[in-house]
């Protein structure tokens, strides 16, 4: 009577289907007799089984599946343009086809391989710099004894994220520029018309100060949850063993980080083509398009305000195909270092 509850349609819970499965003859035979009637060999319900049962749970999965294929997945098929000589007016249907015409021009141009070089020099530079900036705020904070305080200073650096770009460059040309204080400190010893803000030479260092300003407090959220998690215990065993706050930082705090780096860098090198877009395009009069021209600008420019769609395009997808090619890359050498990986 137990085996045929368990075989009969909507069974009452996993224990029962997996004691059904069990290795008995009986059991063998209900298996036999379960068989066609979604489950598998050993008695389990199939995929599909438990899919019909959960399908009210399920149901809360097709909002954000709509919101993807609308607005990730759809529009994907506008990338037919790079292969296009496309015209607005005649539409991707109308549009005469040119193969890698698009690539080929956009690899033999000059301003796309500037673009492409600023782009890789900012990235570097903010991965160097900005990625471990939050790690080590995060250890700082931590390492504070004084809640109160700890809360104050997470309070206050965690606002500049939410203050658009377009605020952002107006208080750094408030400070930083030819009218703001460092320019008046530098003319009181002597040294006129310091202008950092339109610097092309001190452009990029600009833009990644401006990127850790605006979200290293941010970044901290992360590194704050993965380090609570680590038990109290293991500080404690250290402790006991003689370690100080650096070597408890260095062989407790950062062991526990490091899925979590992990995890994080693999996604920043899958952004490694994308370094703002906002920032670099409200800045860019002021320093010239020789520093500030990016892909994000270089691909705006050429198809939004130059009309020039397919050339456009192509260089967009092939920001995409990089980025993908480095994510999978990156995942997979991470697994080679012993960590979990992405996917």
């Amino acid at each position: 009577m137990e085996t045929a509850a368990a075989g009969a349609p909507g069974g009452k819970d996993a224990r029962r289907e997996t004691s059904a499965g069990g290795g008995s003859g009986a059991g063998g035979g209900a298996r036999g007799g379960n068989r066609g009637r979604g489950r598998d060999a050993r008695g389990r319900a199939t995929t599909w089984t438990r899919m019909k049962r959960e399908r009210a749970t399920y149901l809360f999965i097709v909002p954000g599946l709509l919101f993807f294929l609308i607005f990730a997945y759809l529009p994907l098929a506008g990338n037919v343009v790079a292969f296009q000589d496309y015209s607005p007016y005649w539409g991707i249907g109308g549009s005469e086809w040119v193969g890698l015409q698009n690539f080929a021009a956009m690899f033999n141009d000059p301003q796309f391989m500037r673009a492409l070089t600023n782009t890789l020099v900012i990235s570097f530079l903010q991965i160097v710099f900005a990625f471990p900036a939050p790690i080590l705020l995060a250890l700082l904070l931590n390492s504070l004894i004084s809640e109160r305080i700890k809360r104050v200073v997470q309070s206050i650096v965690y606002l500049p994220h939410f203050i658009s770009w377009v605020i952002v460059i107006a208080i750094w040309q408030q400070v930083l520029g030819g009218a703001g204080p460092v320019a008046e400190l530098f003319s009181a010893i002597g040294i006129d018309g310091v202008n950092i803000m339109s610097d092309p030479d001190t452009f990029k260092a600009l833009v990644v100060s401006q990127v850790i300003w605006k979200d290293i407090g941010w970044g901290t959220i992360i590194f704050f949850a993965a380090i609570t998690s680590i038990p109290n215990e293991l500080y404690e065993a250290a402790a006991v063993d003689g370690a100080g706050s650096l070597r408890r930082t260095w062989h407790v705090t950062m062991p526990g980080l490091v899925p979590v780096i992990t995890l994080l860098l693999i996604l920043t090198i899958g952004n490694v083509l994308t370094v703002g877009f906002e920032q670099l395009l409200l800045q860019q009069p002021a320093v010239g398009s020789a520093a500030a021209e990016v892909l994000d600008t270089f691909v705006y420019y050429r198809g939004i305000a130059g009309g020039d769609w397919g050339l456009s395009t192509a260089a967009g997808l092939f920001k995409g195909v990089i980025g993908t090619i480095l994510v999978i890359a990156a995942n997979k050498f991470a697994k080679r270092l012993g960590t979990e990986g992405l996917f």
